[in-house]
């Protein structure tokens, strides 16, 4: 492939949305986001505070991290350049380095044990300090090198970092520290280094703590610090023994993570802190400084590509090259309560790129298509729970869920819309309106009363994930379906919300994928003791679309399109009623968002079944009825799909758990939700 260079004499030029970027065209774009940040530099350079409302932490954290995280990009900028031609940068950055660590300053930053936000944006500093280290470090004066080893040093002996993602902050720090000839912990490095070991699980993947917390966090944190990490000068003897193993899950992780990009490049919609964008593209650019041998650097650079593409092309930046809250533009709600003005900047993760020199292999790779772009696929990712689907007509890359939920097994608390729901995909976003966190009703299935309460499945327990033969995936999973009371006045960290509960009854779900289509069947095993059958429906909601039109709600099927996109229910077991709910403002794909939904009678003991679909087609065309029959046992069930292809897939579950891990038998009920550990 070949691409066209954009015109890079223009600072607002937005590289050319047709073919490869070459390696000036990522440099224009760097530097249109780096320029357009000067001006929000105060007079000395160590705060930069974007424009709009005041953080949730205050203005003097937004100005430290507007700082740090846009010098994330500027120093990927200096590296790559090998100090070349950045002189311009490399004093405004050092400038404010100089201030923000004197304590006298009006400017001088936030410290470590003043605010727990600063230890995210030191490990930032640390980072780029060491990466340009011949260029900036080396250059400061040493009583402004002393301010910032005296700056960072609260890093050692505080044992508040939460056993996150956060555990590479301080190790970053530290890291950093030792090779300054700072204070340091060997014992507190080792420390954080087996607690990030914690958090591996199967084919690569990592949790972000010991909750079942798969997102976003995985490629642009967990996966990219560790490479990162054993290329300071203060990790040598500490990385040595780990490099290839940490490169190994790294290779094993890309293989699926290239397979969750939809062919215009959109990340999947789901997990938290989604304002960082084009961080998304952060695991691929990794994977070429690791030199992984299992994906390509075409591929790898096609991924990268189309991910950062996908947002400067759809107005992220926006028309004065800043990122705002939001996604391809601002949307507040998206962000979480940690989130400042400054936030979006982590998305100079996905410009790693630019840090490699031009003579580097990845820039003479020719970009190699992404799996979406190549065929139809299925494929059963074990840590998280999901089957990821992906149709080549369309583009869309769909996860149908039921592993990943932000808590444990038999939590109890409420479904987060950003984890919880049973399918995400990059085409749509889920409900993220109140009523979204409150009653889930998309890509759901729950029990609904007279007044509209839908319950919760959070703490589900997963009972099967794998690919057949043939292609078609069976994922499955049982929960205590419960509603919930949230607590008033919770801060949104992404996670579900902790409150009183009430159990209505323990319900089971199975999919069964096969391209655009999930065969979604679900079952009340029982009603809790108290409540009354008869006053509740089951009901299971499709994808939201936004600004979605109706066009068919009748006889058991209920389709709706918009955009090119069509959400289609169609009822297949079992008498569904269709309907449609508007969500005005829902989501930040922009309108409204529109949901399908069909509503089945409650009978414990009866299996439902209903064709659950999201096509960037029209949908309708060349297509006959779904149809299934359950075998006598329910062991197995035979499919007439709707492009007349006849399959049986059976239904039974892993008795050792589709993970490895031993099966459990969920808990009885509890009333009220464990205390969740604050993210910030």
């Amino acid at each position: 492939m070949s691409g066209t260079p954009s015109d890079l004499g223009s600072a607002t030029t937005v590289p050319h949305a047709a073919g490869t970027w070459n390696r000036n065209d990522w440099l224009a774009l760097a530097d249109r986001l780096l320029t357009a940040a000067a001006p929000y530099a105060s007079p000395g350079h160590a705060l930069i505070t974007f424009p709009g409302p005041t953080g949730g932490y205050g203005r003097t954290v937004d100005g430290l991290e507007g700082f740090a995280r846009t010098f994330l990009l500027a120093g990927f900028r200096i590296a790559g350049a090998r100090g070349q031609g950045v002189d311009e940068l490399v004093d405004r950055y050092a400038a404010g380095l100089a201030t923000g660590t004197d304590p006298t300053s009006p400017e001088r930053w936030i410290r470590l044990d003043e605010h727990p936000q600063a230890k995210v944006e030191a490990a930032s500093l640390a980072l780029i300090l060491d990466l340009t280290r011949p260029w900036l470090w080396d250059r400061l004066p040493t009583a402004v090198q002393e301010r910032v080893v005296q700056y960072l040093a609260p890093a050692v002996g505080d044992d508040t970092y939460p056993r996150i993602n956060w555990v590479w902050f301080r190790l970053l720090v530290q890291t950093f520290l030792r090779s300054a000839g700072g204070p340091h912990s060997l014992d507190e490095m080792t420390e954080d280094l087996a607690t990030h070991d914690s958090f591996v699980r199967p084919d690569g993947w990592m949790s972000d703590g010991p909750e079942r917390a798969y997102d976003h966090y995985v490629g642009w944190a967990l996966h990219l610090y560790p490479t990162l990490w054993a290329r300071m000068a203060g990790a040598g003897d500490l990385a040595a023994d780990r490099r290839d193993r940490d490169r190994a899950n790294l290779d094993r992780y890309l293989r699926d993570a290239v397979a969750l990009v939809g062919a215009d490049g959109s990340p999947l919609v789901q997990g938290r802190s989604l304002i960082y964008r084009f961080a998304a593209a952060a695991p691929f650019w990794i994977g070429a400084v690791a030199g992984v041998p299992s994906v390509s650097l075409g591929q790898l650079r096609r991924a990268a590509t189309q991910t950062v593409r996908h947002f400067v092309t759809r107005g992220a930046p926006d028309a004065n090259d800043l990122l705002t809250l939001g996604w391809h533009h601002p949307w507040p709600r998206l962000a979480q309560d940690y989130s400042g003005p400054g936030s979006p900047y982590w998305a100079g993760k996905g410009l790693l790129g630019i840090a490699l020199p031009d003579d580097h292999p990845v820039w003479r790779a020719p970009e190699e298509p992404l799996p979406v772009e190549e065929r139809d696929t299925v494929r059963a990712v074990r840590a998280p729970g999901w089957l990821i689907s992906a149709t080549r007509s369309d583009g869309i890359v769909r996860v149908v869920n039921h592993g990943t939920d932000h808590a444990t097994e038999d939590a109890v608390v409420g479904d987060s819309p950003l984890y919880t729901r049973l399918g995400y995909s990059t085409a749509t976003t889920p409900v993220l309106d109140e009523q979204g966190w409150r009653n889930p009703l998309d890509q759901s299935v729950t029990l609904v009363d007279a007044a509209g309460r839908a319950t919760h499945r959070a703490g589900m327990r997963l009972l099967a994930l794998r690919v057949g033969d043939d292609g078609i995936g069976l994922a499955a999973s049982r929960t205590l379906a419960r509603w919930l009371d949230p607590d008033p006045d919770q801060r949104d960290h992404g996670s579900g919300r902790a409150g009183r509960s009430w159990p209505v009854g323990h319900l089971t779900v199975r999919s069964l994928v096969r391209g655009p289509w999930e065969l979604r069947l679900a079952q009340i095993e029982e009603i809790a003791e108290g409540i009354d059958a008869a006053g509740l429906h089951l009901v299971v909601g499709g994808w939201a679309v936004p600004d979605g039109v109706a066009r068919t709600v009748r006889g058991g099927v209920v389709d709706v399109t918009a955009a090119g996109l069509t959400s289609r229910l169609e009822s297949v077991l079992g008498a569904g009623s269709p309907g449609t709910t508007s969500i005005p403002d829902g989501g930040p794909l922009g309108g409204s968002l529109t949901v399908p939904w069909l509503a089945y009678p409650a009978r414990p003991g009866t299996w439902n079944a209903c064709l659950v679909e999201l096509t960037g087609t029209d949908g309708r065309a060349d297509r006959q009825a779904c149809r299934a029959v359950l075998d006598a046992d329910g062991a197995s069930v035979t499919v007439d799909w709707p492009d007349g292809l006849t399959s049986t897939i059976r239904l039974d579950t892993d008795p050792t758990g589709p993970t490895g891990q031993p099966a459990r038998r969920q808990r009885g009920p509890t009333t009220r939700a464990p205390d969740q550990k604050e993210k910030v």
